[in-house]
């Protein structure tokens, strides 16, 4: 799936994707109160970057809890940026917050951010090497030392791991009562489009990118996250 199909998903995706995602909250809340952690050493000043946010539950998070933090938004579906921006608007954290629709090499030039999240966004680069890349986009747009913190999917397909994880992720959805056909969706959509590979193979990656060895912070079934700081 290109840029262009993956950006249609979304959009397609975008009026009903908050209600969607309640239905794995404590996987994303558990996320973001270790990220509040991980960046709790940034001054009152920061800027952080949120990198392909969605509907900006990140953001919504780290805006309450920081008060004075101001906040870069990128993301490629207009139609969930407007989500993003309304949900600003309505939680009056709007006013911090620079909202561009596009992708980081279409982000002009302005001042270094603190801080970066990326969360379940370079699982979509097949390429190594293009996801390689993204992440060097990511690492030129933040101070020497900044702060990343990435979240995707991550298992060694195929191992016995993978496989009692499978398991408990589809019990999960089932709990959830996600429908059996967007379950085996979700399931079909990971062998074509989403690269799941093995958190080793996922750090080497972010360590090419610019930035230093990875620290796991974070994981829930298959979802991963790391922190790691832009090299000097």
């Amino acid at each position: 799936m290109n840029q262009d199909e993956l950006k249609a998903v979304f959009d397609q995706q975008a009026s009903g994707y908050e209600q969607q995602q309640q239905k794995l909250a404590p996987v994303h809340e558990g996320l973001h109160f270790q990220l509040e952690w991980i960046f709790s050493g940034l001054p009152d000043s920061a800027r952080i970057l949120c990198v392909g946010l969605g509907a900006g539950a990140e953001l919504s998070y780290l805006a309450r809890k920081f008060p004075h933090w101001r906040f870069t938004a990128v993301e490629p579906s207009g139609a969930m940026l407007d989500v993003c921006r309304q949900r600003a608007e309505k939680e009056s954290f709007a006013s911090r917050c620079v909202f561009h629709e596009g992708y980081l090499e279409s982000l002009p030039d302005i001042e270094p951010h603190d801080a970066a999240t990326c969360f379940m966004v370079s699982q979509f680069f097949l390429d190594q090497d293009e996801r390689a890349r993204f992440f060097r986009s990511i690492a030129a747009r933040l101070h020497p030392g900044g702060i990343l913190a990435s979240a995707d999917l991550s298992s060694a397909a195929g191992s016995p791991e993978y496989d009692t994880l499978l398991k408990a992720w589809v019990s999960m959805l089932h709990a959830a009562k996600v429908p059996a056909d967007a379950i085996e969706k979700t399931h079909a959509a990971w062998a074509k489009d989403v690269a799941i590979l093995p958190p080793g193979e996922v750090e080497a990656i972010i360590g090419r990118g610019g930035f230093s060895r990875p620290v796991q912070f974070y994981q829930a079934g298959f979802v991963h996250a790391w922190c790691a700081r832009r090299s000097t």
